[in-house]
């Protein structure tokens, strides 16, 4: 099975055009089609009309931590599904359309978005058995497509189309995995953004959908066995009536579903009552002897592995490595050798190879720990193709089975490589890659010639070449040296004059590396500069790096996100009345605990779907799981730092806060959408200065995964629009 089919993406392939020296390379055929020229708007001052927030209700509601009393007077807003909730939507919604509706430009800012966004956009091809399938969105489709052919190379024909599935294109594929064999799909569907997924099967051949329905599956892909009767996938308890958005998933259960049966008739393969916070994954290997089963807790990035000896009866579970003490990535295994990447003694990653029969023994040393960080490892063509993190931006290693390295893949530009699409057996290797002037395009690599080419013509109505991005470092409060990409038209000069948008995560292992985004290009392109802040608390120097900004040390991120901010302006990218400041989820949190600690150093700030409420956060959905990296208010010892930066608790009663869109999804089951309720109504009232405190809250819509393209661009409208009002230009 592929590399990317165990581990599917939402990458898809655009254009590209740069050399490469250090291998033999083709650029991709690509046409640039007669370049649409945008002119970027005249500076101006920021002019910003007036905003009176709507009236919200208080409650005098009060909880007490280990002695400190905490008042939380909008914790009614918790309630996603009830009626004075969504009458507080309907209000704050009506205010912030009548606000973003009057900005000027609006209809050429989405006339500039429809044609930026309308290129195709291609997912690596993958093959199982004879067939090859691969994802394509023609430019303005809400949702990618998948086709099915017998070669890569063909044009091949429509297997499924999502957007058939809901009349506003909201209803996305959320999984797809083909059986061994290529006759059979089993797909799964999530409506209005949410994290639920509905499984379905297709008869591959007949492009025909089985009665098989599999329902209240999370955080799952399926797994066929290679007879292909059947697959394994982790589903929970089916939510009471009225909690789907907010049920615990905990307790969740590893089936194995057999085709032409009942889901009430599944096998139940592995759960752990004692242990409700596990999840489970699990992947069957290349030679379809065993299935490894990866267990995790939240989102920690330590895990257990256990293997089944799929040719036993019963499929007894046994222990591979149950410590619990690092990560462990599957990769591949060779008989009863298992290969796995791993943090293990090595914070920055490296391979080892375990005996499945001796647990116990001391793992071997495949590839030992080098000066860049090994993020991921697939076993294609029997090699290993390591994807490794410089300094933030991709490189890619072909290396033999013993470690040894056989040839380094050069890739086009500063960039990073997503789903990687590849079999043990096959030397063609597809990957896909991008940038922040690229958009995503497929690579074609003959490991065995050594050879990298482009797969498919793309057409493009821009000339990626006319944007630069530089690397630059800098110091953090305590000396720490930090990555900053900078993203902006040629011929920059640092008179401090620019519109500048500081980009930010931080967490969760997750690596910022340079990515494609039309809404970021557009902003660059009328005269804009975007930067892109690698912080601790991510994964793109390893383990070390991402201890160094979770838990205790969680004021780390802020300190490098405010050093990035000081940075622009001390070097004169821009100024304070030239910068904002975004971030989504995690970059939520980021956003909104830089905003209330250093108000005065922004002029605008997009938190988007923000963990907002650091004591409570742990009581939504899916939010206990994220305790490893945070910690918990109802823990004396991470009381007081959560208190110290949670930012519905540190904004100012009279400060003067910046411009600030707080953005959101009404159905978002993965960050509760009452975190941003709460933190807008609370910073609409603390506003002491004039500039407006808007809440925009997407209908149908969650935490962002499988968004239709529409809903998309009507997003980004609003926030260059809002960008440009509140930046003056």
């Amino acid at each position: 099975m592929s590399g990317s089919l165990r581990s599917w993406s939402f990458l898809f392939a655009g254009a590209l055009l740069v050399a490469c020296t250090t291998m033999q390379w083709a650029p991709p055929p690509m046409r640039v089609l007669p370049v649409r020229r945008f002119q970027p708007p005249l500076p101006r001052a920021a002019e910003l009309p007036p905003f009176k927030p709507p009236a919200v209700d208080k409650e005098a509601t009060t909880d007490d931590y280990h002695g400190q009393t905490i008042t939380d007077p909008y914790r009614w807003l918790e309630d996603q599904d009830g009626e004075r909730t969504a009458a507080f939507v309907r209000e704050q919604n009506g205010a912030t359309r009548a606000w973003l509706d009057n900005l000027p430009e609006r209809a050429e800012l989405r006339e500039q978005l429809a044609t930026r966004w309308n290129f195709p956009r291609r997912g690596a091809p993958e093959r199982a058995g004879q067939r090859w399938f691969w994802q394509h969105n023609d430019g303005l489709q809400n949702q990618g497509v998948w086709y099915v052919a017998d070669s890569p190379d063909a044009p091949g024909t429509v297997l499924l189309d999502p957007n058939t599935l809901s009349s506003d294109g909201t209803t996305a594929l959320a999984g797809f995995r083909p059986s061994h064999d290529g006759k059979h799909v089993a797909y799964a569907t999530a409506a209005r953004g949410s994290d639920w997924q509905e499984w379905h099967v297709l008869d591959t051949a007949e492009q025909r959908v089985l009665p098989d329905t599999l329902r209240w599956a999370k955080f799952t892909q399926a797994a066929w066995t290679h007879d292909g009767k059947g697959f394994f996938y982790q589903r929970f308890a089916a939510p009471k009536d009225g909690q789907v958005y907010e049920a615990s998933n905990q307790n969740p259960q590893l089936c194995y579903h057999e085709l032409g049966t009942e889901q009430s008739a599944d096998k139940v393969v592995y759960e752990r009552p004692d242990e409700p916070r596990w999840l489970f994954g699990a992947e069957v290997t290349h030679d379809g002897n065993f299935l490894v089963l990866t267990l995790s807790e939240g989102s920690s990035r330590k895990n257990r592995l256990a293997w089944i000896d799929l040719r036993e009866s019963g499929w007894p579970v046994r222990a591979l490595r149950m410590n619990g003490d690092a990560r462990y990535d599957f990769i591949g295994n060779q008989g009863d050798t298992f290969w796995l990447r791993t943090d293990l003694q090595a914070p920055r990653g490296r391979i080892i190879a375990l005996d499945r029969t001796l647990p116990a023994a001391e793992p071997t040393i495949v590839l030992a720990e080098a000066k860049d960080t090994l993020q991921s490892v697939q076993h294609c063509g029997g090699r290993f193709v390591c994807t490794w993190l410089a300094d933030a931006a991709h490189r890619l290693t072909v290396h033999a089975t013993d470690g040894s390295q056989l040839a380094e893949i050069a890739l086009p530009s500063l960039g990073s490589i997503g789903a990687i699409s590849g079999d043990p057996d096959d030397a063609q290797v597809f990957s896909v890659f991008q940038s922040f002037a690229h958009p995503p395009t497929v690579l074609r690599h003959d490991l065995a010639a050594n050879t990298t080419t482009g797969w498919r013509t793309i057409a493009l109505g821009f000339d990626p070449t006319e944007f630069v991005t530089q690397r630059r470092f800098l110091q953090s409060r305590d000396g720490t040296r930090l990555c900053l990409f900078l993203v902006h038209r040629r011929g920059l000069v640092q008179d401090a004059s620019h519109p500048t948008l500081l980009y930010g995560y931080g967490g969760f292992n997750q690596s910022m590396v340079p990515t494609f985004s039309v809404q970021n290009l557009v902003f660059v392109e009328r005269g804009g500069i975007y930067a892109h802040a690698v912080l601790r608390g991510g994964g793109e120097y390893g383990a070390t790096w991402h201890r160094a900004g979770m838990l205790e040390q969680k004021q780390k991120v802020f300190d490098d996100f405010i050093a990035c901010a000081e940075f622009l302006q001390r070097n004169k990218f821009t100024s304070r009345a030239k910068l904002a400041i975004n971030g989504r989820s995690n970059g939520g949190l980021l956003v909104g605990a830089v905003l209330a600690q250093r108000p005065e150093l922004f002029a605008a700030a997009i938190p988007e779907v923000g963990v907002m409420d650091m004591l409570r956060y742990h009581t939504f959905t899916i939010g206990w799981a994220w305790a490893g990296e945070y910690g918990r208010s109802d823990d004396p010892t991470a009381f007081p730092w959560l208190r110290a930066y949670s930012p519905l608790h540190t904004l100012k009663a009279g400060a003067t806060y910046p411009a600030t869109l707080v953005m959101t999804g009404d159905h978002d089951d993965r960050v509760l959408p009452g975190h941003s309720y709460k933190f807008a109504a609370t910073l609409q009232q603390a506003q002491g200065g004039v500039a407006p405190i808007l809440l925009r809250v997407e209908p149908a819509s969650g935490h962002g995964a499988g968004k239709p393209v529409h809903k998309q661009i009507d997003e980004a409208v609003d926030r260059l629009a809002f960008l440009a009002a509140a930046l003056g230009a």
